[in-house]
């Protein structure tokens, strides 16, 4: 396929190798692979033990066991198709399974962003409105929450996807790991401004308010924590919600760095191997942390292990 015929043509889309030595192939497959198994089994573990455990049956880890659920779906879709073309010669993708993996991945994202800003809400009324904590966080609300997230991802993931398959192009080698928007918008040969305004202000949209959320329900937080008169008081009220911030942080500074990055001279993303690694880390190491964030430094969680493996033993 040359670049004169391919306006029209482009079928299937190719990954850029990380490496062309076999050995440095194998072994990051292995390492992908593990990382990967080692996601499924955190996540899939942690939504069997909130299931199990009566005391988790709470809105937190409500939320927490959807958050499970999107880490493991979000890591399938890049991990399983990026072993597939680390072994293989060809390393392509259907321009209808690169554009199935690209709704998939900025929708799982999505609906992640609403997700976290919603259990940063859940913090704030535990915290600071804890008697009216079963009237503001009633199940009914809950799956209300849990459901708009799901439906304002699919939206918006919809938007970029259709938008960005109706472009024209040219080239079909993309310099990632998976299908992402930025790399797409590279190999078109029609103008893009429009595809990224839409990423600008759309997607800042999404990112923009869901921060502001969980930045002002911490704020309201902490200025609740402070009226607290001892020091253990404060330390334990705060101690809940550390990791939600820390999974918030990762989560959304990885975004950032990814997406909203400096332009190179002729206002396209700058594209090199830092991209990719960034990409492996945004899609398989983070949704693997999540579980080890919570199950690590949450006293309930452990203490609902300990009882798992207690009965399991008895």
């Amino acid at each position: 396929m040359t670049e004169e015929n391919s306006t029209t043509k482009v079928k299937e889309f190719v990954f850029v190798s990380f490496t062309n030595k076999p050995v440095l192939k194998i072994i990051l497959f292995l390492v992908i692979l593990i990382f990967y198994m080692a996601t499924l089994m955190g996540n899939i573990g942690m939504i069997a033990l909130i299931r199990a455990s009566p005391q988790l049956h709470t809105p937190m880890y409500f939320f927490l066991s959807n958050l499970s659920f999107i880490d493991s779906l979000f890591s399938s879709v890049v991990a399983c198709r990026f072993l597939v073309i680390l072994l293989d010669d060809k390393k392509s993708i259907s321009f209808i399974g690169c554009a199935t993996q690209m709704y998939f991945v900025i929708g799982l994202a999505s609906v992640e962003c609403f997700l976290l800003a919603a259990m940063a809400y859940d913090r704030y009324v535990a915290i600071c409105k804890p008697l009216l904590y079963p009237v503001l966080m009633s199940p009914r609300v809950c799956i209300l929450l849990m459901a708009s997230s799901y439906l304002l991802g699919s939206f918006h993931s919809l938007l970029h996807t259709i938008f960005t398959f109706r472009l024209s192009f040219c080239r079909f080698e993309i310099n990632q790991v998976y299908c992402d928007i930025s790399a797409l918008f590279l190999l078109s040969c029609t103008d893009t401004h429009l595809n990224e305004l839409l990423v600008f202000y759309v997607a800042g949209l999404v990112e923009t308010t869901t921060v502001l959320c969980v930045f002002l329900s911490y704020m309201y937080i902490l200025a609740n924590i402070m009226r607290i008169s001892s020091a253990s008081g404060r330390l334990k009220a705060f101690s809940t919600c550390t990791s939600h911030l820390i999974a918030v942080t990762i989560f959304h500074g990885a975004i950032l760095i990814l997406h909203f990055r400096p332009k190179s001279s002729n206002g396209s993303p700058i594209q090199d191997a830092s991209d990719k690694i960034l990409a492996v880390f945004y899609t398989i190491v983070i949704p693997l942390l999540n579980p080890l964030i919570y199950s690590l430094r949450n006293k309930e969680v452990k203490g609902a292990l300990r009882s798992s493996w207690t009965r399991a033993w008895i």
